[in-house]
């Protein structure tokens, strides 16, 4: 009966939701394209501006590889809090160069004493600022006006008006599949924040939408950001963000089997998506997606991604030169091995280059977790990774554009880096 109930309430929202349809702004483009960062490629003479990736490899061979005495991406702890667990931790560029950070920390995931930590990663000292707490339970419930059990995974964004947004998940009551995003703004490049807001995502219940990446940007200035929805269904929903209101969503896959998406643009129109799988048994443990064709107004299932996943969170992330990247757990049960994956501009096939963690040859219970990978660009041109080291600490890894640059030379050259879903990956 409970379920015939929850069903009812969907129903209406939905049909609540269609009705609004025609009062919501019209959709915009996609702001950031691969059309833009092809030009910027055949402008900087990179391998992108061939016409194969036959060619690409041919220019590439006839360069000297770069020396090998390039620094291996340099790997940092983020300050400790003294919290026994530490989990969801994000990145976003700051107008000084700088890289701030945000996780979340306390007793356990869920717990009543989580709060929001922040802190800011200096490049040209490899250092990072002492951490702060960005909210905390008490503080939530004083802006939003309600009773809030617990916090978490925290997503910054940047503003059109250049302020910093962070979108955060918020649990009145019951597990994660009862939560709704909030947020908060900074005018100080996140040294103050204003009082939380909650999301409206629904004309109903507002209850079971979350998020974990990054937005994109409209060509109007509002953001698309993934979200995913968990409680009766778990699937992906792409909302339209203006400032603190939620004026449009969409589904972006069905069913229990896909959640956390994360976006691709090809084209100011197209774009791919990429899930964390929550299948059931017998089903493929590997990565769902989704495509549009519409800028994200409508959403098609489409092929699988190859890769293994085991119910675990995925990040990827385009440069400038067209060179896309994923950082997952390429295994099919577990997140005891982490790597980051690389493929060039005009491939299909994705190759790892680096295996960060892999404690898949020990017994089951000395391996530790490595998950919930998030990757960003503070110029578009470096890489900063973060993710959980065991729910203990949270790991940051920098990836300097030569090494970047680098490892597409031995990846284009005829020696190819392992598949997505073998263990060997170069260090």
């Amino acid at each position: 009966m409970s379920r015939v109930i929850a069903f009812c309430f969907l129903l209406l929202a939905a049909v609540i939701g269609v009705l609004h349809l025609d009062t919501r702004p019209a959709w915009a483009p996609f702001a950031d394209s691969l059309a833009t960062v092809v030009e910027e490629a055949v402008e900087e003479e990179l391998p992108l501006s061939a016409s194969s990736p036959k060619q690409a490899a041919t220019k590439l061979s006839a360069k000297p590889i770069i020396e090998p005495s390039i620094a291996k991406p340099h790997a940092t702890w983020l300050p400790d809090t003294g919290a026994p667990s530490v989990h969801a931790a994000s990145l976003i560029a700051l107008k000084d160069g700088g890289i701030r950070a945000f996780w979340f920390a306390g007793s356990r995931e869920g717990a009543r004493d989580v709060v929001i930590n922040s802190a800011v990663f200096d490049p040209r000292s490899s250092l990072w600022t002492a951490p702060t707490v960005v909210i905390n339970r008490v503080d939530a419930e004083k802006g939003l006006a309600r009773y809030i059990a617990k916090l978490g995974n925290p997503v910054p964004s940047r503003m059109s008006d250049g302020r910093l947004q962070l979108f955060f998940v918020t649990v009145s009551i019951g597990g994660w599949a009862g939560s709704s995003i909030s947020t908060i703004i900074s005018d100080d490049e996140g040294l103050t924040w204003s009082q939380a807001q909650r999301l409206i995502s629904s004309p109903l219940l507002n209850i079971s939408t979350l998020v974990k990446s990054p937005a994109l940007p409209f060509s109007d200035g509002r953001l698309g950001m993934p979200a995913y929805h968990e409680w009766i269904g778990r699937f992906g929903e792409f909302l339209r963000v203006d400032a603190t209101q939620v004026i449009d969503k969409r589904r972006m896959s069905s069913g229990r089997g896909a959640i956390q998406p994360v976006i691709f643009t090809n084209s100011p129109q197209d774009a791919a998506a990429y899930f964390r799988q929550t299948r059931s048994a017998g089903l493929p443990k590997v990565i769902p997606a989704s495509m549009t064709s519409d800028a994200g107004q409508t959403w098609q299932v489409s092929q699988d991604l190859a890769i293994a996943n085991p119910n675990a969170a995925v990040t990827g992330l385009t440069l400038k030169s067209g060179i896309r990247l994923l950082a997952l757990n390429n295994i099919e049960v577990g997140r005891a091995r982490l790597v980051l994956l690389m493929k060039l501009p005009q491939s299909d096939q994705w190759q790892i280059v680096q295996t960060l963690e892999d404690d898949e040859a020990l017994p089951n219970d000395q391996r530790k977790e490595f998950s919930y990978p998030y990757l960003m660009s503070g110029d578009g041109n470096d890489v900063h990774l973060a993710y959980t080291w065991d729910r203990k600490k949270i790991r940051h890894v920098h990836y300097s554009s030569a090494w970047l640059k680098r490892e597409y030379q031995q990846l284009s050259a005829p020696t190819q880096a392992p598949d997505a879903n073998t263990k060997e990956g170069q260090p």
